[in-house]
């Protein structure tokens, strides 16, 4: 999150090669949409950048919240949209393949949401204790804070391990902490808040009430249809299946797990009460989005 404005295509050229390096191929479909979001939406922007940006100034006193869904995906440059989208592919590839892409699509969906919200309830906060009014004037865009919420889960998932943060080595239980202040030494333009904001929301799910509450507006979609049910166990994001793992539920009741996580059955499940209501039909990211929605506000 940030908010300054430069224009260039740099970044851009900086960031068709590192896919190219990378592989389109090797990009599984929710991380490669939402890079084709970003990047769409810095070439032909929803908004001009001050209307797309987020503040407690715009968004609570002048009830423009349609700035909480704008302000994730536009970019103040294209340095900024490069650096981000490096970072976020990496992540994305690793966690989609682990989580699956729906699960994966709406824990975007929610991040990107609740970071927003988080960042004003920061900001408003900060007002208050300081009487300083510069905090709630504060406009950030950019999908740096989800991302570093995103790193809290590849650092959860991936414990023990070491992410090196300008060349050092730093245990991943730190590594997000340590990179929120070396940002905002070295590049003193971004969010500090928007970044924090992130980071608290990736605790949140880690190890608060956030992935309880996802799991029961994701419950609540599952079992929205009686219809019986197929469940298929993912192999990876190529959206091949194993048939050894194949059940079929003739109710609503089914212990079905197939050796996968909890994450992946309601993936299974979402995806097959998203079939069964409409997903084919174009509707399936309405309704992740409305599901995030409720999720944030159950």
């Amino acid at each position: 999150m940030r908010g300054r404005h430069r224009s260039s295509y740099l970044g851009l050229l900086l960031l068709v090669s590192q896919l190219y390096q990378l592989g389109l191929e090797n990009i599984p479909p929710i991380t490669l949409a939402m890079l084709g979001l970003n990047a769409y939406l810095f070439l032909f922007p929803a908004a001009p950048l001050m209307k797309a940006c987020v503040s407690v100034h715009q968004a609570y006193w002048s009830g423009e919240w349609r700035r909480l869904l704008l302000s994730p995906f536009h970019h103040a440059d294209d340095m900024h949209l490069y650096f981000n989208m490096v970072s976020f592919v990496m992540k994305g590839i690793r966690l989609e393949r682990r989580l699956g892409s729906v699960w994966f699509a709406y824990v975007l969906a929610v991040f990107s949401l609740l970071t927003g919200a988080l960042y004003l309830a920061l900001e408003a906060g900060l007002t208050q204790l300081t009487e300083d009014q510069s905090y709630s004037s504060a406009c950030a865009v950019g999908f740096s804070g989800v991302i570093f919420a995103l790193k809290v889960l590849s650092n959860h998932y991936h414990p023990g391990g070491v992410t090196y943060v300008m060349g050092f080595p730093v245990s991943n239980r730190y590594a997000s902490w340590v990179e929120l202040v070396l940002i905002h030494i070295t590049a003193p333009g971004t969010s500090l808040i928007g970044h924090l904001a992130g980071i608290l929301v990736g605790l949140l799910y880690t190890t608060g009430p956030l992935k309880k509450m996802m799991k029961m507006g994701a419950g609540l979609m599952s079992f929205s249809t009686s219809a019986p049910r197929t469940y298929h166990r993912s192999s990876g994001y190529s959206g091949r299946h194993s048939q050894s793992n194949q059940y079929t539920a003739d109710d609503g009741t089914s212990t079905y797990t197939g050796g996968m996580t909890e994450e992946e059955q309601l993936a299974a499940a979402i995806r097959n009460s998203l079939r069964e209501t409409g997903w084919h039909r174009g509707r399936g990211w309405l309704q992740i989005i409305t599901f995030a929605t409720m999720t944030i506000f159950l």
